[in-house]
């Protein structure tokens, strides 16, 4: 036997049959009922791949992308505008405590923060609406953050976050 003979044989016992096709089950009981397969579609409909389902659903993160962006830098401005988009990380609320206390509560809140290294955290301490005069913890609160060395960049809560009586603080 030649290599000829071989895919010769080959092609025989791979090549599709002549003749009638076959016909399925479900095609042939329509015709017999007298539908004639007019309403339905003449060929079925392909199976939709698992993964292309998956990936309409949930999106394609290209992680090549970014690593090529990882070599720019980002400068301070960028940095700043970041960090304050983003949501607190970690919230400490002051309510009820005398200015000692909350002194103590927010100096280890801070250096617990520092050493899970979180970005940014929201310290809750009210509007003052109980005090005799001036709000006392919005006053130590602040002077807090001007002497703490991890302390960088503050400001007021969004609305959501207590407002005025809330104050963000970006670590450093």
């Amino acid at each position: 036997m030649n290599f000829g003979d071989i895919l010769d044989e080959w092609d025989r016992s791979t090549a599709k049959p002549y003749g009638k096709k076959k016909i399925d089950s479900d095609r042939a009981d329509r015709d017999r009922a007298g539908n004639n397969g007019a309403d339905c579609a003449a060929k079925e409909l392909p199976r939709a791949n698992p993964m292309d389902v998956w990936l309409r659903r949930y999106g394609l993160e290209d992680k090549d992308a970014d690593l090529d962006e990882s070599g720019r830098t980002e400068t301070p401005a960028e940095r700043r505008k970041r960090l304050r988009a983003m949501r607190s990380e970690a919230v400490l609320d002051l309510h009820g405590l005398t200015r000692e206390e909350a002194w103590a509560r927010l100096d280890s809140f801070i250096a617990d923060c520092v050493r899970r290294k979180l970005l940014k955290v929201l310290v809750i301490h009210g509007k003052g609406a109980h005090s005799e005069n001036d709000p006392v913890l919005k006053q130590m609160v602040r002077t807090f953050i001007e002497q703490n060395p991890h302390a960088g960049e503050s400001g007021p809560g969004d609305k959501g976050e207590g407002g005025s009586g809330s104050t963000w603080i970006l670590l450093k």
